[in-house]
């Protein structure tokens, strides 16, 4: 044993003659948590978007403790000319302690809302000159103000707009259970909106859903007493689903017009809605029940009669139409329609006669954005992952030859918002080492202006150490992604316990290369006591064209698992990797994905966290379930394949279930039916249940959900 007597001093000397070995510190749980939003956020510029109509750049910031804005015009003589705009003074009764974040009506009027009042401003002398445009009434939700400065939102289920003229005015007088104004199809499709203002705001199109049908579905809330049941409509796979049209309103008539967009198909779904520029059509993207059959239809706007089908496109699985239209700039006749016909996500050039013009985007990778275009609309902006799945970078593609240019510098995941003429490019991005850097580029790549390189908010910490790693999947032919997560002080001598987190399902992608590079501070917080975590995008996941996804069809839970085994095997052959203890994390899909291979590969995992997890997908909503897994009538040996409750005596190590008592997603009966059966077959789980929260635990209570999680790995894998 050592001589403590005489070491304990040769410490004190260290402390005091040699600072640079001073310990960096540990993250706390709430910075694991919640720090990379909050404390240890990486520094940006703030508010920062372009005017419409120039090439001005507008920021906010302090000087001379004012909170200003910047507005610095990069296409000035002589190069960027930077001027300061003050707010002017509020309207009466308008409590604006800070800047607010506004919106552009034009290029140059503003507006933003404060609690339930809309302040327009028009930007005069360096200063705004602010009007209330009007006052929302209270439950008010889905605001949507339009550049003519009409406001519609929704109460309840029905439609309202503030017109100049004639004030406020109900349009839509529809019962309980028929919806206005608000988006459809539970959000699926990329729908997240229900008001549509045609280009010049003279119409008003909207989503009208009929859910009568609907079977109801009881939400528990526990914030009353007596507790109560909030009934909503929860369409379950195989079962019958709700009805939607779509509407356009005329405040100059009050009339409303229908469109026809099929009767003898009642349960299709209403996509990639999109006004003409001229206000005549709208185009909608009519999509079949079984989800593998599209039809692009044109509508008159005035008397909602189909004009034509302008093409048709089909799958032997599923279509999955995520985007409205992008017509070409000053073109009635010509827009950009996204496929994923040839196996990845492209665009393709269409004219309104439905005629394909030419497929602009080709390649085995996939386009993330389509954000703008050039003045002379020879090019278009996008951002796409065509270096590597892992990063996202920002494209300029020639319409005309299909030429592709890279815009950004640097390695990583890259976003953009681009000036009105497509001349500039605000190119934000991180990467491993790389916190977050600002800059302004020019497409044409004649200027690159700095802006601003982030601090390392972590640099005080000890971070873990992180290990890009590659598997080959199941098939032994794809490869696949992974992170391995070390210990700071990681020692290859030791035998550390593992946890997997995972997801692996439909149109997510956990690992990037981004900051920080473990993806995640938590992960590291669990390093930094003695964990390794390991995760892996496997088949069935996103960005990785169709044929990856599309491995899963018919039978969720079999791929994803297999891939998910090929780590475990790999893990299994480190060294430094304890097989006695290894866990297994993940939420939603990721939860489902958790209870499955503790139920239907028993004995690999100790213990296992599963929160909001699917344990029946009969039971999951019709819109992502049917395309994933087809109905329970077509499909049943995968239904039943994947469903874990017939599999919880298979249990073998501990495993708890969390769910949030509201959630409305993944409904609560799917792990109280688990623990039903659990019950039945003398299994014992554990179980924890957030109260008022949904279907994800946000905000001060995530800290205690992510404490409860370390505690459980903690108690059965240390």
């Amino acid at each position: 044993m050592r001589n403590f007597k005489h070491f304990l001093p040769a410490l004190a000397l260290m402390a005091i003659y040699q600072p640079s070995f001073a310990q960096k510190k540990q993250f706390t749980m709430a910075e694991a948590t919640n720090g990379m939003g909050t404390t240890l956020a990486t520094k940006g510029i703030k508010s920062a978007g372009w005017q419409p109509g120039t090439d001005i750049l507008w920021q906010s910031e302090k000087k001379s403790g004012e909170e200003v804005w910047t507005a610095t015009d990069y296409s000035a003589e002589g190069g960027p000319v930077s001027r300061t705009i003050t707010r002017g003074s509020f309207p009466d009764g308008i409590k604006q302690e800070t800047i607010p974040a506004i919106k552009w009506l034009g290029k140059d009027g503003v507006y933003f809302v404060n609690d339930k009042t809309v302040v327009a401003g028009i930007l005069a002398d360096k200063k705004f000159n602010w009007e209330t445009l009007m006052t929302l009434p209270d439950k008010a939700e889905n605001v949507t103000v339009d550049n003519s400065k009409r406001v519609a939102w929704t109460i309840d289920n029905n439609l309202w707009m503030w017109d100049p003229q004639k004030g406020n005015i109900k349009i839509t007088a529809e019962p309980a259970d028929v919806i206005c104004g608000k988006s459809v199809h539970r959000e699926e499709f990329g729908i997240d909106k229900g008001i549509f203002f045609s280009p010049k705001g003279n119409l008003l199109a909207f989503y009208r859903m009929d859910q009568r049908m609907v079977n109801d579905y009881p939400i528990v809330k526990w914030d009353v007493v007596p507790a109560k049941a909030e009934i909503i409509k929860y369409p379950m796979a195989g079962g019958t689903s709700h009805e939607v049209t779509l509407c356009v309103y005329n405040p100059a008539t009050g009339a409303i017009v229908t469109l026809k967009t099929g009767v003898n198909f009642k349960d299709h779904y209403l996509t990639s809605v999109t006004w003409s520029p001229d206000e005549k059509y709208i185009f909608v993207g009519i999509l079949n029940r079984q989800q593998n059959h599209l039809l692009l239809n044109k509508y008159n706007a005035a008397t909602g009669e189909k004009i034509k089908t302008l093409f048709e496109e089909t799958d032997e699985k599923y279509v999955h139409p995520t985007h409205a239209l992008t017509f070409l700039p000053g073109n009635n006749d010509e827009f950009i329609w996204w496929s994923e016909r040839d196996g990845y996500a492209h665009l393709y050039l269409y004219n309104t006669d439905g005629k394909l013009v030419k497929q602009l985007t080709k390649g085995a990778w996939v386009v993330n954005e389509l954000i703008s275009f050039t003045k002379a609309g020879d090019k278009m902006i996008i951002t796409a992952s065509k270096e590597s799945p892992l990063e996202k970078h920002i494209y300029s593609v020639s319409l005309e030859s299909g030429r592709m240019e890279r815009i950004d510098k640097g390695a990583g995941m890259h976003s953009a918002t681009v000036s009105d003429d497509g001349k500039y490019v605000l190119d934000v991005y991180s990467a491993a080492g790389t916190p977050k850097n600002t800059y302004v580029r020019s497409v044409d790549g004649t200027v690159s202006v700095e802006l601003m390189k982030s601090p390392d908010p972590l640099a005080e910490y000890e971070r873990a150490q992180v290990r890009n790693i590659t598997i080959k999947a199941a098939d032994g032919a794809t490869t696949l992604y992974s992170k391995m997560i070390l210990p700071p002080n990681f020692d290859s001598n030791k035998k550390y316990p593992v946890i997997v987190y995972l997801y692996n399902g439909p149109n997510v992608q956990l690992l990037h290369n981004s900051f920080p590079e473990s993806g995640n501070l938590w992960y590291e917080y669990m390093a930094q006591h003695g964990y390794i975590i390991f995760t892996m995008d496997g088949r069935g996941s996103w960005n990785r064209g169709m044929a990856f996804e599309q491995a899963t069809w018919r039978r969720l839970g079999d791929v994803e698992m297999d891939d998910q085994l090929k780590a475990v095997e790999y893990l299994k052959k480190q060294n430094f990797i304890d097989p006695a203890r290894m866990g297994v994390h993940g939420w939603s899909f990721g939860g489902f994905m958790t209870t499955s291979l503790m139920l239907r590969h028993p004995g690999i995992f100790k213990c296992a966290v599963a929160g909001g997890p699917v344990i029946d997908w009969s039971m999951y909503e019709v819109m992502y379930t049917e395309r994933y897994m087809t109905t329970p009538k077509t499909n049943p040996e995968g239904y039943n394949k994947s469903n874990l409750l017939d599999k919880v005596k298979n249990l073998q190590g501990k495993l708890m279930l969390i769910h949030g008592a509201s959630d409305n997603v993944v409904v609560w009966q799917h792990s109280m039916d688990l623990i039903k059966k659990s019950v039945d077959e003398g299994v014992q789980v554990d179980y924890f249940v957030y109260p008022g929260h949904e279907h994800n635990v946000r905000g001060k209570d995530r800290v205690h959900l992510m404490q409860k999680i370390t505690n459980y790995f903690d108690d059965y894998l240390k």
